[in-house]
C-alpha cells in the first residue's frame, strides 16, 4: 500500500493496538522470548515499525529506539516508554545519524511497498558488525490470517506482501546483506494449556512440519566491505510494435545509469506510429542517446532482442518492454545489482509484490507460476518469473551466450528463455529483483495464452533434455 494510506490505518489504529497485543498474548509473549534470546542486553537496538513501543521498551530499553511511519503510533510509544527514543520516520527512507548493533523488523515486511528500498535503507544504520533480525508471516498461513481478522480473533491490517524466505534473503543479498540463520516458528500461536508449549517447543521443530509453521525469520549481516562499484555505460534495448502511446512517458521516467545510457528502439512493423513517436521524444530529448532500428520483414521479440544487443554498445545490456507494465525507475534497481555485482544476469520477477488489478490475467499468473516451479528444477537455480521482460547482464556474458547459442538451437520466439538458458549453461549466477508489475495504460498485449503456453511447454522440453540430462 503507498505510504499515506499506511500512515492513515496505522494512526486509526493506535488506540486498539494494546487491546490486540493482550487478546494475543501468547504470541507477542513467544516473539518477544525469541528476539530477547537474539539481541544481548544492553546492544543498541533499533525496531523499524515499532508500532507502540511494547517490544523495543522490553528488548533495549534506553539503549533502544523505535522508528514508525504513523505519528500516533509513536506518540502513543513515546507516552507508554518515556525513557525509550521514538522517532517518526519512513523504512524506506531512514535517516538517523547513527548506527545501531541490532535492527529488528517484527511483521514489517508484508506492509512495505518498496521492500527493496527498505532494505537499501539499512545501510544507512548498520555497522559492519550489525546483525538485522527480521520475522514475517509464513505465506502459507495467509487464508488463516484472513480468517481470523475477519472473525476477530486478531486486528485488522493492510494488504501484506506474502513473501517466502527466499524472496526476503534474496532481497537482502539484493542490498548487501546475507543470512546468518534462517528457519520458522510457532506451529500454534494461540494459547492452549500445556498443548501449545508442547507444540511449539517440540513438534514444530520437527523436518518437513517445521515448513507449516507460523513465522518464518532471518537474521542477516552486512557483506565484508567491498569496493565501490563500477561506473558502467548502459544500453536499454526497448523492444515495441504498437506502443506510440507509451514512448514519451518512456523518454520521461527513463533515469540516468551509471557513466551514460542510451536507448535502442527495435521496432516490429509498428502501424500505430510508433517510429514517428520516437523520433518525436528523440527531439525534446537530446540528452538522450538513441538509436532506432526496424525490424524489416523478421518477427518475434527474440529477433528484436539479438538486433538490438547488436546495435548496443553500453558495458551493461537491458531489456525494457515497451509495455511499461514494469516502471523505467526500476532500473535503477537492476544496474545497482549488476555494478555491486549481486549477480551476472539479473532478471526481474512480478511475483512478489502484489499487482496493480488487470496488470496480469489468472491464467496468465497460473502458468508462470508452474513455469517457475518447471524452470527452477531444470536449471538449478530459482526462477521465480521466467517471462519478465525486464533482463540485464553485461555485454561480455552476452557475447558468451552468443557464441554458444548453438547448443540450444533457435527455439526462442521470446528471447528470455534463449538468454536464461544460455545464462545457466555458462554458471552465471541468476539473481531475480523483485519489480512492482502495473496495468497497461495503451495498446493491447501480444501474448497468446494458449499457443504461447505450447511454446513454453517445447522450451522446458528442450531444456530439460540440454541441460538436466547432460
Amino acid at each position: 500500500m503507498i505510504k499515506n494510506e499506511a500512515v492513515a490505518f496505522f494512526d486509526r489504529e493506535a488506540e486498539s493496538r494494546n487491546k490486540w497485543r493482550k487478546r494475543n498474548w501468547y504470541y507477542h509473549r513467544e516473539l518477544y522470548n525469541f528476539f530477547s534470546f537474539a539481541v544481548p542486553r544492553g546492544a543498541s537496538t533499533l525496531e523499524i515499525g515499532c508500532a507502540t513501543g511494547e517490544l523495543i521498551a522490553a528488548l533495549s530499553g534506553e539503549n533502544g529506539t523505535g522508528v514508525d511511519v504513523s505519528p500516533r503510533m509513536v506518540e502513543t510509544a513515546a507516552r507508554n516508554h518515556p525513557d525509550v527514543c521514538f522517532r517518526i520516520g519512513d523504512a524506506q527512507d531512514l535517516d538517523l545519524g547513527k548506527k545501531f548493533d541490532y535492527i529488528v523488523m517484527q511483521d514489517l515486511l508484508g506492509h512495505l511497498d518498496d521492500i527493496w528500498l527498505a532494505f537499501r535503507s539499512l545501510q544507512k544504520v548498520s555497522s559492519p558488525k550489525t546483525r538485522v533480525i527480521i520475522t514475517t508471516y509464513n505465506h502459507l498461513w495467509e487464508p488463516l490470517v484472513k480468517l481470523s481478522e475477519k472473525v476477530g480473533l486478531k486486528g485488522p491490517e493492510p494488504y501484506h506482501n506474502w513473501l517466502t524466505l527466499g524472496d526476503i534473503e534474496n532481497l537482502l543479498y539484493l542490498n548487501g546483506f546475507e543470512a546468518v540463520k534462517k528457519g520458522r516458528r510457532f506451529l500454534l500461536p494461540f494459547y492452549i494449556p500445556l498443548l501449545s508449549d508442547l507444540v511449539n517447543k517440540y513438534v514444530a521443530k520437527i523436518p518437513g512440519i517445521r515448513n507449516l509453521c507460523m513465522i518464518q525469520f532471518i537474521i542477516a549481516r552486512p557483506f565484508p566491505e567491498q569496493k565501490e562499484p563500477e561506473q558502467l555505460s548502459v544500453s536499454v534495448m526497448v523492444p515495441c510494435r504498437n506502443e506510440a502511446g507509451n514512448m514519451e512517458r518512456l523518454f520521461n521516467e527513463l533515469p540516468k545509469l551509471g557513466k551514460g545510457t542510451e536507448l535502442v528502439f527495435v521496432d516490429g512493423n509498428s502501424d500505430d506510429g510508433t517510429v514517428g513517436k520516437i523520433k518525436e521524444a528523440a527531439a525534446r530529448h537530446p540528452e538522450i542517446p538513441v538509436k532506432v532500428l526496424l525490424q524489416g520483414g523478421a518477427f518475434g521479440k527474440a529477433d528484436a532482442v539479438r538486433k538490438g544487443f547488436e546495435a548496443s554498445s553500453g558495458d551493461v545490456l537491458m531489456i525494457l518492454d515497451a509495455d511499461l507494465t514494469v516502471m523505467p525507475r526500476d532500473l535503477e534497481k537492476f544496474y545497482a545489482a549488476i555494478a555491486e555485482g549481486r549477480g551476472e544476469f539479473i532478471n526481474g520477477s512480478r511475483l512478489v509484490y502484489p499487482m496493480e488489478k488487470g496488470a496480469m490475467r489468472f491464467l496468465n499468473m497460473i502458468g508462470n507460476k508452474t513455469f517457475s516451479l518447471i524452470f527452477t528444477w531444470t536449471l538449478g537455480q530459482s526462477i521465480k518469473d521466467t517471462l519478465c521482460g525486464t533482463k540485464v547482464l553485461r555485454r561480455s556474458d552476452y557475447e558468451k551466450i552468443k557464441a554458444g547459442r548453438s547448443y540450444f538451437g533457435d527455439f526462442d520466439p521470446f528471447g528470455d528463455f534463449d538468454l536464461l538458458f544460455g545464462a545457466s549453461k555458462l554458471n552465471l549466477k541468476i539473481t531475480e529483483l523483485p519489480v512492482s508489475y502495473k496495468e497497461r495504460k495503451y495498446g493491447v498485449t501480444k501474448i497468446s495464452r494458449f499457443r504461447h503456453g505450447l511454446l513454453l511447454f517445447k522450451m522446458a522440453f528442450i531444456a530439460f533434455v540440454k541441460l538436466k540430462l547432460h
